[in-house]
């Protein structure tokens, strides 16, 4: 069985003494990033004065944004807001919200992030494999989709990444049983096409400030679910 996003120093790093230092920095990394310091030269910084690892350096950068990039991402985000309606049609960043499914189902760290995503720590660096959680992953969203009343689902993978054709098909395999139109479109850049959408499902911070719209479904999923490990910094 495959663990996604997990290392054994993870069991060292992200509790007790070194989870109170986490969180006491991640205070530190918010005071910085308000006054207009980068994310890689604050992490740089903190991370120096507190000895920690790259591991629990990336915990910070994704869990801590600037008060006025989280406010935009909260007034963007239509399961929260008072809209009052929902979009027919979603646009999902395939790789980053499977793998992010992936990771809770393997009991590896999910952070609970200060604009209120959902991210974790595995990379994908141009390589990726389906693995035995990757078919629950993907029912446990269309699921949730479901139960929101959304009619279509539009699954964007990159095209770089080994395995995208595999996962696409898997995809589609796992849509025959659920009342939801899937597609999916293998493309260079997803990161560029979401930004321009609205109705997006992602956990990438940099999506989430330049798109229009977007739905904050994971803590929808994964608080249904045993044994998650949850951190919040």
């Amino acid at each position: 069985m495959s663990r996604r996003g997990y290392v054994p120093e993870d069991e060292k790093q992200f509790i007790g003494k070194q989870l109170e230092l986490l969180q006491k920095a991640a205070d530190e990394v918010q005071f910085l990033l308000d006054r207009g310091y980068d994310v890689k030269s604050v992490t740089t910084f903190v991370g120096n004065h507190y000895l920690f690892s790259e591991r629990q350096r990336l915990a910070l950068a994704r869990s801590v944004s600037a008060k006025e990039y989280i406010q935009k991402r909260v007034n963007k985000e239509l399961l929260q807001t008072e809209r009052g309606y929902l979009p027919e049609t979603v646009c999902i960043d395939g790789f980053n919200t499977v793998i992010t499914l992936e990771v809770a189902l393997s009991g590896s760290p999910i952070f609970y992030c200060r604009d209120g995503a959902l991210r974790d720590l595995a990379g994908l660096r141009g390589t990726y494999r389906v693995i035995d959680k990757t078919q629950t992953a993907i029912e446990l969203l269309l699921r949730q989709l479901e139960l929101l009343h959304i009619s279509e689902a539009v699954f964007y993978l990159d095209a770089p990444v080994s395995n995208s054709g595999r996962l696409s098909g898997l995809i589609r395999q796992c849509a025959k049983g659920y009342g939801i139109s899937v597609q999916t479109q293998i493309i260079p850049d997803v990161d560029r096409v979401l930004e321009q959408m609205e109705g997006v499902i992602s956990g990438d911070a940099i999506i989430l400030n330049r798109c229009k719209s977007w739905l904050n479904v994971m803590p929808l999923i994964i608080g249904k679910m045993d044994h998650v490990w949850k951190i919040q910094l």
